[in-house]
């Protein structure tokens, strides 16, 4: 009898990280009890998944509020504008509170209607009712107020987010105004700060050849420990999560160092070569919230090189729509199975790979690891993937 099972994906439990235990280890460990525990074993090409904030907190990558005014403080003279943050309690308000702990003037222009993610301000309907359109001109708070409102909550959180960042500053040192254009913002500072995430280097170019002197992304910041703790290079502040009401876990380092380290400690005591990778936030939608999943700067910071490029798949259901409609059931697998074994290496643009998902393959992984282990208590930072890299006529 052939195979009757695909893709599995399972969520391993594993012992509360600490800073300073040994990731690599404790990784292996845990994948060894579970398939002891649970009577499976590895096959070549598994693909084992680790969630970022493990590696994170093995490392110890985290910084306080002060480290993060410290470095703004460092890296800015005067008054600050804010360039379209997303609206989050967990991912930017204590960034947003470090700024404002420097005591400088922080102007913040919020992207409406909604932030980079799909987190909305306010609803397009009563905006189109109201004939507000987006790409002319700003809002001033009061303005907002007058048009939404004394509170605007968002529809899953309940927090009304104009109050809750405005309610940061010191001395009433944040203002807040909402505006498309980031060039608004040189009306009030030449020195800028842009958070927002995947079109960041687009926006500071904008602001850049706009005249701004100065500007900066959040990946700038804490690229060096300010206090002999946290730090990343590549990321800065991007990626980051909210730890305790005075500090942040960042985005974790040396990613590539750590897969490679698990791949051979596997293979010793398997004997099987699986590929591994870290994963944060999975590269999906919502649709009915209509937020986009991807609050971190990658899905993946770090993954073994059998894991670079792009599926390269036929669509069965073309095929067997379009070629097969005289066949009986067998000459139809028989026909699928050749078209597989016998497929180009690059379907780009084929009709039988119509329908077919162009993604990065660790894009599409790290997104179902992400809905696997969940983010809240189901404490399975570990994800393993098996037949992955299967299809119709693997045997």
């Amino acid at each position: 009898m052939g195979r009757t099972v695909g893709t599995i994906a399972k969520g391993i439990i594993t012992p509360i990280i600490k800073e300073g235990d040994d990731l690599v280890h404790i990784v292996v460990d845990s994948v060894l009890k579970s398939m002891e525990n649970d009577n499976y074993s590895l096959r070549d090409r598994d693909v084992l998944g680790i969630t970022e904030s493990l590696v994170a907190r093995a490392q110890g990558n985290f910084v306080s509020i002060d480290d993060i005014t410290t470095d703004i403080n460092r890296l800015f003279t005067g008054d600050i504008g804010l360039v379209f943050p997303i609206l989050s309690r967990n991912r930017f308000s204590l960034i947003l509170k470090a700024m404002a702990m420097t005591n400088k003037k922080i102007y913040v222009f919020l992207d409406y209607p909604s932030d980079e993610l799909g987190n909305h301000l306010m609803d397009v309907d009563e905006m189109y009712r109201k004939g507000l359109n987006s790409y002319t001109g700003i809002l001033t708070e009061k303005e907002y107020r007058e048009i939404f409102g004394a509170k605007a909550p968002h529809p899953f959180t309940g927090v009304d987010y104009v109050d809750l960042y405005k309610s940061l500053g010191v001395n009433n040192n944040i203002e807040i105004y909402l505006s498309k254009d980031p060039r608004a913002v040189l009306d009030y500072s030449k020195e800028v700060l842009v958070a927002n995430i995947h079109h960041r280097f687009r926006t500071k170019k904008i602001l850049l050849d706009a005249g701004a002197e100065k500007v900066l992304c959040l990946d700038d910041i804490l690229t060096k420990p300010i206090s002999c703790r946290g730090y990343n290079e590549e990321y800065g502040l991007l990626g980051s999560n909210m730890a305790t009401e005075e500090s942040l876990k960042l985005f974790p380092r040396d990613c590539n160092k750590i897969v490679m380290e698990i791949q051979a400690a596997i293979k010793a005591k398997t004997g099987k070569h699986i590929e591994v990778m870290v994963y944060g936030d999975g590269a999906f939608k919502d649709p009915r919230g209509k937020i986009w999943e991807l609050a971190d700067p990658v899905v993946s910071p770090g993954y073994t090189p059998g894991l670079e490029g792009k599926p390269n798949e036929i669509k069965l259901k073309y095929i067997a729509d379009n070629q097969s409609e005289k066949m009986d059931p067998g000459e139809v697998v028989k026909l699928l199975k050749s078209k597989i074994k016998d497929k180009n290496d690059n379907l780009i643009g084929k009709a039988e790979s119509l329908g077919t998902t162009p993604r990065q393959l660790t894009d599409l992984l790290g997104s179902l690891c992400d809905l696997v282990s969940g983010s809240g208590d189901k404490g399975t930072p570990i994800v393993l993937v098996q037949g992955y890299f299967d299809n119709f006529a693997s045997e």
